[in-house]
């Protein structure tokens, strides 16, 4: 295919465009190869924070730098030609204030190319996004349960359930009058998630919240069986890698020590015998 021939990578506007038409597909990527093995599936790919859990052994997100969202990004970036790159802003570097927000959502996009980021909260985040869209930096929102914020709520549990419902509605209109191009709705109760997708003019994108979502969103290593220290119960095992990959690694082992691996049609053949001292 030529260079003149490729689909262009939708942006911001075009995510928001596809409000209420063909459901949007995402994934989180955190390395070149899987970038790469999703690039002409999903509209959008995100560089989550999740990549402290998944890649770096972290018992949350909120371990993660700067400089980890960086690396990971290029390495995303690398793979993608068709999908657009989000790249999450990680814990503590926009709560502080709107400015402290944009210097490092802008550090973030320009050292990785990320046509957007995602950050977490809603009423209380409002006014941060609304600073960064005026200074031209598209944001993803992101509502209902927010991982970086567990050690306030408890845990990883639904949000919006009873008398939380209206502050989860609160906070995407809150939002969407801020500017965001789309929201992430994650452990919102599927009736709530449904609403919240009828009353509000950008796309939600659902984690365990409703197949009515304008889309859909799951990490990658959950969805293909590679992390499996816990299973979410919105998450579908659409294979389970893991099992494999390891009885791979214990045939490769068993074989080193069996001295079979490698075997002949895996080493290079001498092409003149190898001189010894001369006795």
């Amino acid at each position: 295919m030529s260079a003149t021939a490729r689909k262009k990578a939708p942006n911001a506007q075009d995510i928001r465009a596809q409000k209420g038409r063909v459901p949007l597909v995402s994934l989180t990527a955190y390395t070149t190869p899987m970038a790469r093995l999703m690039d002409a599936y999903c509209d959008f790919v995100l560089v989550g924070d999740s990549v402290g859990m998944v890649l770096h052994g972290l018992t949350s997100t909120l371990g993660v730098t700067m400089d980890m969202m960086i690396m990971h990004g290029q390495a995303v970036a690398r793979g993608l030609d068709k999908a657009m790159m989000v790249i999450d802003m990680p814990f503590a570097s926009y709560e502080h204030d709107p400015a402290q927000a944009f210097r490092n959502a802008a550090r973030l996009m320009a050292e990785t190319g990320a046509g957007a980021v995602k950050l977490e909260g809603g009423v209380e985040m409002a006014e941060t996004i609304r600073f960064l869209v005026q200074r031209g930096i598209p944001v993803m929102a992101h509502i209902g349960l927010t991982p970086q914020s567990i050690n306030t709520l408890g845990g990883y549990k639904v949000q919006g359930r009873a008398d939380q419902a209206q502050a989860v509605l609160a906070d995407a209109h809150a939002v969407t009058e801020a500017g965001a191009f789309s929201v992430v709705l994650e452990k919102v109760p599927q009736g709530l998630a449904d609403r919240i997708t009828s009353e509000i003019e950008i796309p939600t994108i659902g984690i365990g919240a409703s197949a009515g979502c304008d889309g859909q969103i799951l990490v990658v290593d959950d969805m293909l069986g590679f992390f499996t220290a816990f299973k979410p119960k919105f998450v579908k095992r659409y294979a389970d890698l893991g099992p494999l990959a390891e009885a791979a690694i214990a045939e490769y082992a068993a074989e080193v020590r069996a001295r079979s691996f490698p075997a002949d049609e895996h080493v290079f053949a001498d092409t003149a015998p190898v001189k010894g001292p001369k006795t």
